[in-house]
């Protein structure tokens, strides 16, 4: 196999796409793995009281156009998660990309010239079936897995990887002392399900984003109780929409810490929070003002000390703090610098010109992953 993509999100789809466009077959010339049940990315996973509009920006494909859809002409009365469904869905459809799912890619390694991606192929059809398709490039046998893994593994042998495998399954939770000791519970972004599971109750939601945001509003008439605390102060700006310089920003910001393997530093702290005309009518009638981060949790509340003495009552804290690049599988290539991240300069890890990484740094998804298709694809054309 020349070329196998891990994910089928917004960056996936979009290096696929141009892929094709370089006459490459999919199944043939290369192959994309989603861990994924369906179509629609990280999108799928959202709660479904969540509507476009009311959260970052959802980027039209390259090449959706074609199909005569637009995430900016979407019915906003339909959840998000199922609209994004639906038009990655037929995306995939109309441009023959034969994604396979659910494929759970453990690890990948080197061999030689060549890259080699283990998984496991979670769905009912026997990989045998797989090979006859084309799927590997030559044939390799499968070997068996650990014995506390869930199934055996197979693998596929690829000249390049494009990982595009975003940040969803790789939430990040701070450490703040007394965690174990809660009572209530804690939960995460990833997962929120719906508002109703928390009626009547007192709630805590840390972070400074537009999910810690979206939390609060949609609780406000279920909880007993609502709490905001963040760890950084929220930077307001007096727009609807984000503007191209606080993008622009955040871009470089991303860019300068990839380029330079560092950790990645959160989008929200280079673009602040714009302030709709919900979100500013929350702050008016005070529900949006958070306050700075408690230090320590108890068994039923949060407390401060020192600056700001007092608590609040908890049975639940949602912990809105962010994601981290899912990179776990790649751990034996060896790319992660000392700083805590990977070296990235135009979509390519500088350590492994074969392994390319889609939607991570300035390509995030949030401020459109799209541009990394086209500059991908072409490298890997001009290398092939």
């Amino acid at each position: 196999m020349k070329v196998v993509v891990i994910g089928a999100g917004q960056a996936g789809l979009s290096v696929a796409y141009y892929l094709r466009r370089f006459e490459l077959v999919a199944d043939e010339d290369f192959v994309v793995l989603d861990r994924a049940p369906g179509a629609g990315g990280a999108w799928q996973h959202r709660w479904s009281s969540l509507r476009l509009g009311t959260a970052h920006r959802v980027n039209d494909l390259p090449g959706m156009a074609e199909l005569g859809l637009s995430f900016d002409t979407a019915d906003r009365d339909l959840p998000a998660k199922d609209v994004v469904a639906d038009y990655y869905g037929r995306f995939e459809q109309h441009y023959d990309l034969r994604v396979h799912r659910p494929v759970d890619v453990r690890s990948v390694v080197n061999e030689g010239a060549d890259l080699v991606v283990r998984y496991e192929d979670l769905s009912p059809k026997p990989v045998e079936e797989l090979k006859t398709r084309g799927l590997f490039g030559r044939r390799r046998k499968s070997f068996e897995a650990p014995a506390n893994q869930r199934a055996p593994q197979h693998e596929i042998v690829a000249s390049f990887l494009v990982n595009a495998t975003g940040t969803w399954g790789s939430p990040f939770v701070p450490f703040y002392p007394g965690m174990g000791e809660f009572a209530g519970r804690h939960l995460h972004t990833s997962d929120y399900i719906e508002a109703e599971d928390f009626r009547d109750q007192h709630i805590v939601i840390v972070g400074g984003g537009t999910s810690a945001i979206g939390f609060m509003l949609e609780l406000e008439n279920i909880a007993a109780g609502l709490t905001w605390v963040s760890r950084r102060p929220v930077d307001w700006i007096d727009r609807q929409e984000l503007d191209l310089e606080g993008a622009s920003a955040a871009v470089a910001m991303q860019d300068e810490a990839a380029r330079s393997g560092r950790a990645l530093p959160s989008i929200v702290s280079g673009t602040g929070v714009p302030k709709s005309r919900r979100i500013a009518a929350g702050i008016e009638r005070g529900l949006l003002v958070a306050r700075p981060m408690f230090d320590r949790i108890e068994a039923d509340r949060v407390v401060w000390d020192g600056g700001e003495s007092g608590m609040a009552r908890a049975d639940a804290i949602i912990w809105a703090t962010g994601f981290r690049p899912e990179l776990r599988h790649l751990a034996p290539l060896r790319l992660r610098e000392k700083a805590g991240g990977v070296t990235v300069g135009q979509g390519a890890a500088w350590s492994d010109p074969r392994v390319f990484l889609a939607g991570y740094g300035p390509q995030a998804s949030t401020i459109g992953a799209n541009r990394a298709g086209r500059m991908i694809a072409r490298q890997i054309m001009a290398m092939l």
